[in-house]
């Protein structure tokens, strides 16, 4: 099994996957639910990243047994969907951005597999730290879908769970911030230590504190998901589906084991 998706806000489940089936995967940060399935020909792993209904807390996501959890299936390939706020006025609520940077603003959360006293030390590069060739794909899909797409963003990454200041989204943009969010970071740092493909689809939800005058809620976010959901699920598998033979890309890095398995 070389495909997976990893569902954000509104995408809870896999629902154009034939013939899916559950299966809880062991790993040493718990135990991880998993849904396979097939999709044009091709088998792909679904994970809910707040659970089904949404019942997990960004800083409470169990971000590590995802990634091993995949790792340990055989995944090589992942492409994460999230729900976004706009730090920046050309990205527009139901637009989609393929991001292909970060800044970090989390605090507390564990963003390494490498941090036992029996692990090696480990520094990934993530001077590019979403896959290139993935990016590409979603890309090129979305514009042949028609869709308000744009092939570049900074995401920037928030604890959660409350939504950012207006003062934060002001010092968001002027970082060079385009989007913001509370998931992606450490998902994308671990796929990376796990020598996985990864890539993201964001989804502007609404603009951020400050820059639209109403105050913000998730039931906002959630119908502005709910409007793009098929837009979402049809960009993520058929950019999973285009995906052949190997990506020329240097995301497997050192290929280093991850902590409790096996060769």
């Amino acid at each position: 099994m070389r495909l997976a998706v990893i569902g954000g806000t509104g995408v809870y489940d896999p629902m154009l996957l034939d013939t899916p089936r559950s299966i809880d995967v062991k790993t040493p940060y718990g135990p991880v639910p998993v849904t396979v399935g097939v999709y044009q020909n091709s088998e792909i792993a679904f994970v809910a990243r707040h659970g089904s209904g949404h019942s997990v807390l960004p800083h409470q996501i169990n971000y590590r047994g995802i990634i091993w959890a995949l790792k340990s299936l055989g995944v090589e390939y992942i492409i994460g969907t999230n729900a976004v706020g706009s730090a920046n006025p050309a990205m527009r609520p139901g637009h989609f951005v393929v991001i292909d940077q970060f800044i970090d603003f989390t605090k507390q959360r564990p963003f390494t597999f490498f941090d036992g006293e029996n692990t090696p030390v480990v520094h990934v590069d993530i001077t590019e730290p979403y896959c290139q060739t993935l990016r590409q794909i979603i890309v090129e899909l979305g514009r042949s879908m028609k869709l308000a797409i744009h092939e570049r963003g900074c995401y920037v990454c928030f604890e959660g769970p409350r939504y950012e200041t207006s003062a934060e989204v002001r010092m968001a943009g002027m970082l060079g911030g385009d989007v913001l969010g509370m998931t992606n970071v450490p998902e994308v740092v671990l796929a990376r230590e796990a020598g996985i493909c990864y890539a993201t689809i964001c989804v502007v939800t609404n603009m951020g504190a400050g820059m639209a005058g109403a105050a913000l809620s998730h039931d906002e976010v959630s119908a502005i998901m709910s409007e793009n959901m098929n837009h979402v699920r049809r960009l993520a598998l058929d950019s999973l589906a285009a995906v052949a033979g190997e990506t020329k890309c240097t995301c497997s890095g050192d290929n280093v084991s991850l902590p409790g398995m096996q060769d």
